[in-house]
């Protein structure tokens, strides 16, 4: 691919971009030119039932059919069938996080309003639209910016015959294809494993520290001296009790205690940061939120001081936890920001990190029950709900041995996810350079494959 001479684009630092910028060589039309754009439908709440297909929202293209799903056996135009691998462009909502370009990795469905099904026109690669409607995000954001209300904005059918698209030959658009997708791949990779470690160490903090599985294998005589089983490793048997006692709280294992939350860890709420401005356009730290927490990433966010006090600057590997508002308690990889109020940053010298992540988790489901009887617009715990909120908590002796068998699986899940944040800045920054034109492919092709 040639480099053609390439205006800079003005982007502001929310990372918004205005008018795109291609080589000569390319074809450019409008974007709604480039494909068919089929709204989904607005269903009525007589159309649901408790069977039949999804109703595909927002909520489903971003975090999958769940228990909030609505589904309906009503039969509908096949243009508003969605099917595994379909291109969605979900043009209305909360812009930096709602309007954007997903493919649908869930069942067949039927699409709801607000979310276009794209299919791009004859001469032009899916996976190459796919990553100039990403290239195109920022645009996508301004507009919806400048139009919102009451937290939401849209991108309408006129916004996108006034936008402009471009796209070179068949064999350039899959080459551009090729190199982002298989990044994306490498990430969605590591972002299986890590689910798949995070549910393994999970499934053993619950049958040890809440279940007690291993002391009711000795008493039942389930697992012997030397005897490895699932979640029972031979090398742990000896630090197991083989009794359980009464405790306030119900049986407990001999010689463990049950400890409440605020007493195993720390929890530092974060800072009223709009106290705290920034020093100058290059001298600042992100302000990490609630909205950013679930993002995972930055992308966005307000700005901050850099010189507030040290323990309350986030770096990747920290434990999260949202206490108002929407209740997450996450490992942030996001790279280095500020703490906001409504967060607290969990840590401890008593208990491993992984100890108080799970034990933290365990109890989010009443954490949200709580905040969700609050009669305010934002629901909340309060501390008082750390101290009442307990955990059992084996011996020093035994901590120790714990750590060595569930450290190794909860330290390769942040890793795979660092190893991920890396690869998707990869991404994002290849990503504009090749849609516009300004990286030839062969350049990007050898790039990408030192790292990958």
């Amino acid at each position: 691919m040639a480099s053609e001479a390439f205006e800079t684009e003005k982007i502001d630092h929310k990372g918004w971009l205005y008018h795109p910028v291609y080589p000569n060589h390319w074809n450019q039309c409008s974007l709604y030119s480039m494909a068919r754009w089929v709204n989904g439908l607005a269903f009525r709440d007589i159309q649901f039932s408790s069977s039949g297909m999804p109703v595909i929202k927002i909520a489903e293209i971003k975090g999958g059919i769940s228990t909030q799903t609505k589904f309906t056996e009503a039969t509908f135009d096949e243009s508003v069938r969605v099917r595994p691998g379909d291109l969605l462009f979900s043009w209305s909502g909360q812009p930096e996080t709602s309007i954007d370009a997903f493919w649908w990795r869930g069942p067949e469905g039927w699409l709801n309003q607000h979310v276009f099904r794209v299919t791009p026109a004859e001469g032009l690669d899916n996976t190459f639209f796919y990553y100039l409607l990403r290239y195109l995000k920022p645009n996508f954001v301004g507009i919806a910016r400048n139009k919102q209300t009451t937290g939401l904005g849209h991108v309408t059918k006129r916004d996108l015959e006034n936008m402009k698209g471009g796209y070179p030959s068949d064999s350039e658009q899959r080459a551009i294809a090729h190199i982002l997708g298989t990044l994306d791949e490498k990430i969605e990779n590591l972002r299986r494993q890590s689910e798949t470690q995070e549910a393994m160490a999970r499934a053993m903090f619950c049958a040890w520290f809440v279940y007690f599985e291993p002391v009711r294998a000795k008493l039942e005589g389930r697992w012997q001296r030397g005897q490895s089983l699932p979640g029972l490793p031979a090398h742990l048997y000896d630090f197991f009790p083989d009794r359980l006692v009464e405790s306030e709280l119900g049986e407990i294992p001999e010689g463990w205690e049950m400890r409440s939350l605020d007493s195993i860890a720390n929890y530092l709420n974060g800072l009223a940061l709009q106290k705290f401005p920034p020093e100058s356009d290059d001298e600042f730290l992100p302000v990490i939120k609630i909205s950013q927490l679930r993002a995972g990433n930055t992308n966005g966010a307000d700005r901050a001081s850099a010189r507030i006090k040290p323990e309350y600057v986030v770096v990747d590997g920290d434990v999260l936890f949202s206490w108002s508002g929407s209740l997450e308690v996450e490992v942030w990889n996001g790279g280095r920001g500020a703490l906001n109020q409504h967060l607290f940053k969990v840590t401890s010298n008593t208990v491993p990190k992984w100890f108080y992540f799970f034990a933290t988790r365990h109890h989010l489901q009443n954490f949200r029950a709580i905040a969700a009887d609050k009669a305010t617009t934002m629901g909340h715990i309060q501390r008082k709900h750390l101290t009442n909120a307990r955990i059992a908590v084996a011996s020093p002796e035994g901590m120790n041995a714990f750590d060595s068998a569930l450290a190794p699986l909860f330290d390769q899940m942040v890793s795979n996810e660092q190893q991920s944040r890396a690869l998707a800045q990869l991404r994002d920054t290849l990503l504009p350079k090749l849609i516009s034109g300004e990286l030839r492919v062969p350049d990007a092709e050898r790039f990408v494959g030192t790292v990958v």
